[in-house]
């Protein structure tokens, strides 16, 4: 049977993990608090929540989840649906452009390309007026229309720029392979730029998803009215109501 290390050797070599555990642990204390704030607040009643806010008080008040879904449950459904056709749409035309700017070198491309990335520069309010007059010249204000395609144009620079640099590190031989077999452009990105670029691909998919489900300024401007808010102006809407 092996002797046991001195206290003085166990110590040196496993007590630097104390202060490591104990620094993880605060982190997730100060990330998952106010998720445990939301679901204790929200079986409270007004009551409880004055007498007691930091720990849970029975008895638990269910039914504020019920109430509270009735509220914006349409809302739900309506960001749901701008936010998926809206990254759809990104999706889909980023892919082509990036391929392009990627794929052909045609004379004034990169300036063109320099061109579409200083509207990264741009705020999105600068354009807000001149945006709300043109759709008020369409005919979209108060449609979702209206709303998906600003944001689906205003997303694609980010998406373009991701994309471009993995389109142009796929190898020159692959296309070249897929042309003299006679797949086109769109067969092309298909079946070699989609299958390999997917993980930049879901990435700018994910990050076009929040930004669109947190969108606030454009569906407050352009929809006007309630039953067609997203989830973010319902919320500011019944905090100001209530």
């Amino acid at each position: 049977m092996k002797n046991k290390p001195p206290l003085n050797q166990f110590l040196l070599k496993h007590g630097w993990e104390a202060p490591k555990h104990a620094f993880i642990w605060l982190v997730l204390l100060f990330a998952f608090f106010p998720l445990y704030m939301i679901l204790n607040i929200s079986l409270k009643t007004n009551e409880q929540f004055f007498n007691n806010p930091l720990t849970p008080t029975a008895p638990y008040e269910w039914g504020n989840w019920l109430f509270g879904w009735e509220q914006i449950s349409g809302s739900v459904y309506v960001t749901i649906f701008i936010a998926f056709t809206a990254t759809f749409l990104n999706l889909c035309v980023s892919i082509c452009a990036a391929y392009f700017f990627g794929r052909y070198k045609v004379p004034g491309s990169n300036f063109l390309f320099l061109l579409f990335l200083m509207q990264m520069f741009i705020p999105g309010v600068v354009n807000l007026i001149p945006l709300f007059s043109l759709l008020k010249d369409l005919h979209l204000l108060g449609t979702f229309s209206g709303v998906i395609i600003p944001a689906t144009a205003s997303a694609q620079v980010v998406a373009i720029y991701l994309l471009r640099n993995f389109i142009e590190d796929i190898p020159q031989d692959l296309f070249d392979s897929a042309q003299i077999d006679g797949a086109g452009d769109l067969r092309q990105i298909l079946h070699i730029v989609i299958p390999m670029c997917t993980p930049i691909i879901m990435t700018a998919a994910i990050l076009d998803f929040i930004n669109h489900w947190n969108d606030f300024v454009l569906p407050l401007v352009v929809l006007g009215k309630e039953e067609l808010y997203p989830i973010g102006v319902k919320l500011y809407q019944l905090d100001g109501v209530h």
